[in-house]
């Protein structure tokens, strides 16, 4: 098992793709970085979009009750 670790560099495993890479960071290269960005907001819209469309439902909810 030891022959192994030394023949396999110290390496990341880059947050967007997946691939392996050497360096610092999170991701392999700047366009997985905005790649991934670019995901993140998509899915921190589609939250807003869902929390705006609970809200709706409470207070339409609220209102035909008449509390």
């Amino acid at each position: 098992m030891a022959e192994f670790t030394e023949k396999i560099p110290q390496h990341r495993h880059c947050a967007g793709c997946g691939k392996a890479f050497v360096g610092d960071g999170r991701f392999c290269s700047e366009g997985c970085q905005a790649e991934s960005a670019k995901e993140v907001k998509g899915k921190l819209k589609k939250l807003v979009l869902i929390w705006v469309a609970i809200v709706v439902v409470t207070v339409v909810l609220v209102v035909a009750v008449g509390l």
